[in-house]
């Protein structure tokens, strides 16, 4: 017998582990990377001169982020004592999850969710659990038909990655007024600043108007700090509490927060950021129609692209974009084998993507 030691819960062993979106190509001599949803502008400059400027390496980070989580709440308007900061959201969701489904209770998430609610759950003995989507947007009817006693926490990504889809903020309440009082909604809102849909929540006003919804955001997306993994949560007194309880003493390092507190207060540099989204957003979605290609709708940084069947398949797509250095992402994890993700890039970017798939597909 094998005296290998084994992890307390048996479901870490069928975790398949995350891989990010690839960022390098053997033999490529240029390297487009549309593969991670990453803001094509960069980090503001402020936040940059900010890490110039620091030189406290030696010195531990502020454990309760407090600086930061006081900017954060100067430019959201929200109270900086329900605010939590993480090393990238992903570090809070994973800490939501260990807290309130543990040991045995359920994750719900909509099938075409992200991958890390399904990778913490099994990490923490949880059991994750899919709802169908319609159109590949989330389906509150499913949600609310998948909910057991055993139910703890329901994930809803708005928008959502890797499909581009949301919901409105009618249905999020409608969500969230027919869950149990014992299950937490968590939004996951980690696009929110490229949505510009009046009919959009974020998550927020649930947030004030309930005790058991929590609302995650990141710095990793429109404000270019990906590298520095920061993110927060918004959520009531008790659920703050609980994960101030389990975090780490010093989860954010101090260059993430001296970053992020630059970053959050140059509100110019995300307009502009957004700016260049949103025109992207009209401008390539026609064109990619064009080559006989279907693109659903997006209200994120990036587009979901379907391919026909046979020598025009994704996968033939992916390898012949990756031999002349463009990468996308291949969705096929997400149950999407048949789709591409493609981030927005810069101009010249996005016309070699097009100019590369006009190739592909002629």
């Amino acid at each position: 017998m094998s005296s290998r030691p084994l992890p307390q819960h048996k479901s870490i062993l069928d975790i398949a582990p995350y891989v990010g979106g690839k960022s390098s190509v053997a033999g490529a001599k240029q390297i487009i990377k549309l593969s991670s949803n990453e803001t094509p502008l960069g980090a503001s400059p402020k936040a940059i001169d900010a890490l110039r400027d620091f030189d406290a390496l030696h010195r531990y980070p502020d454990g309760g982020c407090t600086l930061l989580r006081n900017a954060i709440a100067e430019v959201h308007g929200l109270p900086a004592e329900r605010i939590v900061c993480g090393a990238g959201s992903d570090e809070l969701i994973g800490l939501l999850i260990h807290a309130y489904a543990g040991n045995g209770g359920e994750v719900l998430y909509s099938e075409h969710g992200f991958l890390m609610y399904k990778i913490y759950a099994q990490s923490f003995g949880a059991i994750p659990v899919t709802a169908p989507e319609t159109g590949l947007c989330t389906d509150v009817d499913a949600l609310l038909a998948a909910v057991t006693p055993r139910t703890k926490i329901v994930f809803v990504a708005n928008p959502n990655n890797p499909t581009g889809s949301y919901i409105t903020a009618a249905e999020l309440k409608r969500l969230r007024d027919g869950l149990p009082a014992h299950v937490i909604l968590a939004v996951d809102s980690a696009y929110a600043e490229y949505v510009s849909e009046l009919d959009y929540s974020n998550g927020e006003a649930l947030v004030d108007s309930t005790d058991n919804t929590v609302m995650f955001r990141t710095f990793s997306k429109i404000y270019g700090l990906a590298g520095l993994r920061v993110g927060w949560a918004y959520g009531p007194e008790g659920i703050v509490d609980i994960l101030n309880r389990v975090r780490s003493p010093f989860n954010v390092s101090s260059v993430a927060q001296v970053a992020g507190i630059a970053a959050v207060r140059d509100q110019a540099h995300i307009a502009k950021a957004r700016a260049h989204n949103d025109a992207c957003l009209k401008s390539l979605p026609p064109k990619l129609s064009a080559l006989g290609l279907k693109v659903y709708p997006s209200v994120g940084n990036f587009l979901l692209i379907e391919f026909p069947e046979g020598k025009h398949c994704a996968e033939n797509a992916n390898d012949f974009l990756l031999k002349r250095g463009v990468i996308l992402r291949a969705v096929g994890n997400y149950g999407l084998p048949y789709c591409l993700r493609a981030t927005i890039g810069l101009d010249a970017e996005n016309k070699a993507l097009l100019e590369a798939l006009t190739e592909f597909m002629a």
